[in-house]
């Protein structure tokens, strides 16, 4: 067969089709590629160890991994346990479930992580959330209990505003613990919560503030400590933890005096109680807790496996999307049937353990270990943390999620982006932290439907001295041959965008008359069209008549696979005719050229004969 030409080979059978969409919409990484040629045995093995990761590493573990893993387990086991009783209470739930949250589930990703770098655990923004959704028809005392429901990711522009709005709406809820308030807000956005700051003024205390300033000042100059030298990580690592213990001895010798100040209350001892006799899936409280799930998980998925891939990606290393969802999945599965909340991949546990040279997801097995060990014998002796050394913690960590360099690299490279980012921001900031959620997405849906409905096209020209034909927008020496009028498509064709595709077409068309130049010839260039459905084909069926109508020839080059063969299944090639499909736009213009000298010689004969 010739290689230029096209291939008319018989349509694919249905079930070859929807095999190889399926693949490529569920598995593009085509993760069970590793199982071809392997025995049955072996492909058991393979099998095992993909979905129970821990398999696959576990048989190479040695002592010198375990070593770096040991530390890196007993840091983030030191990071843990301020962070789980502070984003407990922002969650407006008991400290204790905060640790019981870093025990279960990092049990459960140490088997099924694939990530060797991730430390789960809870995240502020999440907490957050969960307190505004369902505080507002639950109390804490009710504890509902609530599964991790995984959906689909968020874009970088609304996780970089929304994070950003978060942390500015925590920071001011946390002045209620840095000025010892006793009343205050349910409300999040920044409005209600400076008015009911400035409200409770004369329930400021100064040395309450004072303290609280203090530990933040320090944990501040610790986070600066660590970027002028990183490998001193282990301070900032270490510093909520000193600032937990210096609360703790301060409220203990300052309890019955005048200058007490307020602690988290009792943590019993104990491992976490079984919490699925608890689940409640009363209609009265579903839709609350289906929708914090929801929206929780949807940030904690996003934010977990960006992180997991980011560090993954400074080693040199892949994490696979497919193994993250699974173990994150489970983990909150079976947290919440053992008194835990929503866990993820937080960014300032995982940096800690990147660089606390962990080798394999056993630190968090030891963090795991870390923490049993804690609830079974420390508990109680973190009855006397401050509230104001919690509200210190969360304010430190959340200043770091304020990321004006990225909002600034958004507005500089793509101003709808920066938009996006700009309305989750000022959502969440102002409003609510979901509805700021959801007119983000809704900008991003209505970009995305503004690429579907308005797809690329552009009229190619020839480059000088060379056979590529590009953009004539992009390279203005391009220029197109006389008499034809080459265009290419940059999207799949179908009913949402057809109309658009016909009348741009015509309108090329009807330019190039009006700036004199005969139009003799399209050529629709369907390199980059993925997919068309049967109102598409009737698209390119009607400007097959519109143009045969006109005179003008239409060809078609380099339909992809799955698009000819619709083209055949619908006859259009029978209508067009397989003389006017090309592989190549060379191919196709000198083709054109061709037909316009045998035309102009038939017409030309024509006329003699006519004159004879």
């Amino acid at each position: 067969m010739n290689p230029t030409q096209v291939n008319f080979n018989s349509p694919r059978k249905f079930r070859t089709t929807l095999k190889s969409k399926c693949k490529e919409t569920f598995f593009p990484d085509d993760p069970f590629r590793q199982f071809k040629n392997e025995k049955p045995l072996g492909k058991a093995k393979k099998t095992l160890q993909y979905f129970v990761p821990i398999f696959e590493w576990l048989p190479q573990y040695n002592l010198k991994m375990f070593r770096f893993d040991l530390l890196a387990g007993i840091t983030i086991t030191s990071l843990a346990i301020p962070q789980g009783i502070s984003y407990a209470k922002l969650a407006e739930i008991p400290p204790i479930i905060g640790l019981y949250s870093s025990f279960v589930p990092a049990l459960v990703y140490s088997i099924l992580g694939s990530s060797k770098h991730v430390a789960v655990g809870t995240v502020a923004a999440c907490s957050l959330l969960i307190a505004d959704t369902i505080g507002s028809k639950v109390s804490s005392k009710d504890d509902p209990t609530l599964l991790g429901i995984l959906v689909d990711f968020l874009s970088h522009s609304t996780i970089t505003g929304f994070m950003g709005g978060t942390a500015i709406i925590i920071c001011l809820q946390q002045l209620k613990g840095l000025l010892g308030v006793s009343h205050f807000t349910t409300k999040t956005d920044v409005v209600s919560v400076l008015h009911a700051v400035f409200k409770n003024r004369n329930e400021w205390k100064w040395e309450t503030a004072v303290v609280g300033m203090a530990f933040l000042v320090f944990l501040l100059f610790t986070r600066y400590l660590r970027q002028r030298k990183p490998k001193l990580f282990w301070v900032s690592a270490m510093a909520p933890m000193v600032v937990v213990v210096l609360g703790c001895l301060l409220a203990y010798f300052t309890r019955d005096s005048k200058y007490s100040i307020q602690t988290v209350g009792k943590l019993h001892k104990g491992l976490n109680p079984i919490s699925i006799e608890y689940l409640n899936f009363d209609a009265e409280y579903l839709p609350y807790t289906l929708k914090a799930g929801i929206i929780t998980g949807i940030i904690a998925l996003a934010e977990g496996i960006a992180i997991g891939r980011s560090f993954a990606i400074m080693n040199n290393e892949q994490v696979d999307g497919n193994k993250e969802m699974i173990a994150f999945g489970f983990m909150n599965i079976v947290g919440s049937c053992f008194s835990c909340y929503l866990t993820t991949g937080p960014f300032s546990k995982t940096a800690v353990n990147y660089n606390s040279g962990c080798k394999t997801a056993a630190s968090n097995l030891v963090m795991a270990i870390g923490m049993m060990l804690t609830l079974l014998f420390l508990a109680p002796l973190f009855s006397y943390t401050p509230l104001v050394a919690l509200s210190a913690i969360i304010m430190s960590a959340m200043l770091g999620l304020i990321k004006y360099e990225e909002a600034y690299h958004l507005f500089k490279v793509d101003k709808f982006d920066f938009c996006i980012c700009l309305a989750a921001f000022f959502g969440v900031a102002f409003i609510t932290m979901d509805m700021g959620l959801m007119i983000s997405v809704a900008l991003a849906l209505l970009r995305a439907l503004l690429y579907v409905a308005r797809p690329a096209a552009c009229k190619l020209g020839k480059l000088p001295d060379s056979t590529l034909y590009r953009d004539t927008e992009q390279y203005a020496e391009a220029s197109g041959p006389p008499g034809i009028l080459a265009i290419q498509l940059g999207s799949p064709i179908y009913y949402a965008n057809g109309n658009y595709i016909r009348e741009r077409i015509l309108r090329w068309i009807r330019n190039d008359e009006g700036n004199g130049k005969a139009v003799k010839h399209v050529l629709l260039d369907l390199t980059g069209v993925t997919s068309i459905d049967t109102t598409g084909i009737e698209t390119l069926a009607e400007v097959l008549r519109i143009l045969q109508v006109k005179h003008i020839k239409m060809k078609i080059v380099n339909p992809r696979l799955d698009v000819l063969e619709k083209m055949m299944k619908s006859k259009f090639v029978d209508k067009i005719g397989k003389e006017s499909i090309f592989l190549c736009m060379e191919d196709a213009v000198e083709a054109s050229y061709d037909f316009s000298v045998t035309t102009e010689k038939q017409g030309f004969e024509e006329q003699r004969s006519g004159v004879a």
